[in-house]
């Protein structure tokens, strides 16, 4: 297809899929002449996939380069999966201090569940957590934790379940970071209306 048919198909604006292929978020077409390329159903699909990280999930151009990149790299899935979840979940900025009570807790935490002992962005981001809870004197007992960690690890294997089936790596992303981003709101949601249920017993009537 053309320019003009993959904007039609797509519902992107010929000029931004112009700006997508200038900045390399879109891979070229195949040139037929000097002037005019042809589209596949493959920039069809990493189209659907630029709009949704940037309309559902809220994701910038550079944050996008990085992901589209590594899926066209062809980077191992376990690595595109901990990216995208870097950048979903804002997990880029959470750097631990070395040691202490939380790290200890993290890793007690991963013992109790089971989970591999393997580092990650989200294993840092739960220590430098519970790092900042410690030091506003918000208590996370061992029972708050096991309670916490059971119901994720239950949520975290439906998420995943999902997510690994695609396999195009555009829609395993697409997929992933939809998924993430829509369930993550869906627990705060759910959290919120237990609270309120559970304050509405003890205090009305």
């Amino acid at each position: 297809m053309q320019l003009n048919e993959l904007s039609q198909r797509s519902g992107v604006t010929p000029a931004s899929i112009k700006y997508y292929l200038r900045e390399g978020l879109l891979p070229p077409g195949e040139a037929v002449h000097a002037t005019r390329a042809e589209y596949s159903a493959r920039h069809l699909e990493r189209l659907e996939l630029i709009q949704a990280l940037r309309q559902v999930v809220g994701l910038n151009i550079g944050q996008i380069r990085g992901l589209v990149k590594m899926a066209d790299d062809g980077v191992p899935r376990l690595d595109l999966l901990a990216a995208v979840q870097r950048v979903v979940l804002n997990l880029e900025n959470s750097t631990p201090a070395s040691g202490g009570e939380a790290t200890e807790a993290a890793d007690a935490v991963v013992r109790l569940r089971g989970w591999p002992d393997f580092p990650s962005d989200a294993r840092n981001a739960l220590t430098a957590h519970l790092e900042l809870m410690a030091s506003l004197r918000i208590p996370v007992s061992a029972s708050v934790m096991e309670t916490y960690s059971k119901a994720m690890d239950d949520v975290a294997g439906l998420d995943i379940a999902a997510t690994t089936a695609p396999e195009s790596t555009d829609r395993l992303i697409l997929t992933a970071a939809v998924g993430m981003h829509m369930h993550s709101q869906l627990l705060l949601k759910l959290l919120a209306l237990a609270q309120a249920s559970h304050a509405i017993r003890r205090y009305h009537g």
